[in-house]
């Protein structure tokens, strides 16, 4: 069995009263991607902390800051350098084995041919493996220099399985940040959509597979794939079934008056449990209304009851 660890991209969200998130988020998953750090580098005491509220057999990985890719572009500046140095102190102190690095759009596969090879050859990496997310083409469209020069550092290739993508090459390692097929984030995938990434990622014998959730409803969907490894079996995603489960999803958020359209924007990615077996996308329901506006969930329910009798 290969080293399957299932997480969420951080912890700030996973709240419980009383609890420090981190605590709480490592009673139930075995892995974190730490995603702050792309954005602000924490003081080391903070991440001192961190890996004492953990238990021991817990894994993180790190994200490299964006100043590194984004404004240097991974080129041979001094501050570019430093910051790398300070990721790194980061990732010892936390016990990482991958230290995550995303490139913008504006940074294309060639220009990482000419900078990539002199940024690597500037660094000692030490045990730390670096993960590549190269942000825009597909892996198939990646330069070939390219791909050699990340076969050549043992970098692994970074996709998102959950968009059907595969990495350029095989390597040990499966790292797939997971964002799902809706607008950014915003997507609930189903059962069938998970398993169909579990398999992905359990079909080759990777020594370890690492998938980090970063869907609106992260915590719960890699709670789903985690539960579903543990018992061959997906949990309900509400409390109820059919139109009950329908109501009980519109009413967390939804506004009205609305139009079919509007509800089938702002509703139709999350899930609702047809039954107790099969959860489907909102939408799947809100595509036989008529073209009208809605006053209200009762309306829509109103509207649904009489065609699906």
């Amino acid at each position: 069995m290969a080293d399957y660890l299932i997480g969420a991209g951080g912890w700030a969200y996973f709240r419980i009263p009383g609890v420090h998130p981190l605590v709480a988020y490592s009673k139930a998953f075995n892995f974190v991607e730490v995603n702050s750090t792309f954005y602000q580098i924490p003081r080391l005491k903070e991440v001192e902390n961190w890996r004492k509220l953990v238990p021991p057999g817990f894994q993180f990985s790190v994200r490299a800051h964006r100043s590194i890719t984004h404004k240097y572009k991974l080129q041979l500046k001094k501050e570019a350098i430093k910051t790398f140095e300070t990721m790194q102190r980061i990732c010892k102190i936390l016990n990482v084995d991958f230290l995550h690095l995303q490139t913008p759009r504006a940074v294309s596969p060639r220009d990482l041919v000419e900078t990539l090879p002199d940024f690597l050859h500037s660094v000692n990496l030490g045990s730390i493996r670096l993960v590549l997310e190269i942000r825009g083409p597909s892996a198939s469209k990646l330069p070939n220099k390219l791909v050699e020069t990340m076969r050549d550092h043992n970098i692994i290739h970074c996709v998102d399985l959950s968009k059907g993508e595969t990495p350029a090459y095989e390597s040990d390692v499966l790292y797939s940040r997971l964002f799902g097929k809706g607008y950014h984030n915003i997507y609930q995938p189903t059962d069938e959509e998970l398993r169909e990434i579990d398999h992905k990622a359990s079909h080759r014998r990777f020594e370890k597979v690492v998938l980090s959730f970063h869907f609106v409803r992260m915590y719960k969907d890699a709670a789903r794939l985690k539960i579903y490894k543990e018992t061959g079996k997906f949990p309900m995603v509400t409390r109820s079934t059919g139109l009950s489960s329908f109501e009980e999803v519109l009413r967390e958020d939804a506004r009205f008056p609305s139009t079919k359209q509007e509800l089938i924007s702002s509703q139709g990615w999350k899930l609702f449990d047809l039954n107790q077996d099969k959860r489907i996308h909102v939408k799947e329901y809100l595509d036989m209304l008529p073209e009208r506006t809605y006053q209200n969930v009762s309306d829509v329910l109103a509207a649904l009851s009489s065609i699906l009798r």
